[in-house]
């Protein structure tokens, strides 16, 4: 294990920290991370979660030149 790259978090409704030591260091502490595209946090809630993904769509969708397509005026109104 590489003691620098680890990172721990303790999921519970009180903030407090977790010891634990790898090779002689203390991993860093976080309050989320990213886990497989879903994001969790150390309050259990999803709220980062659903923020996360909404952001991932849209920046997708603005990525379709729609307005700026060959598509008929009236077909991008629609």
């Amino acid at each position: 294990m590489n003691g620098e790259k680890k990172k721990v978090m303790r999921i519970s409704r009180q903030p407090s920290t977790v010891q634990i030591t790898v090779d002689q260091k203390q991993p860093e502490n976080v309050e989320y991370f990213n886990y497989l595209g879903s994001v969790i946090t150390s309050h259990a809630r999803c709220t980062r979660g659903i923020k996360s993904s909404i952001a991932r769509a849209k920046a997708a969708f603005d990525k379709k030149a729609l307005f700026t397509s060959k598509l008929e005026l009236n077909l991008r109104k629609n």
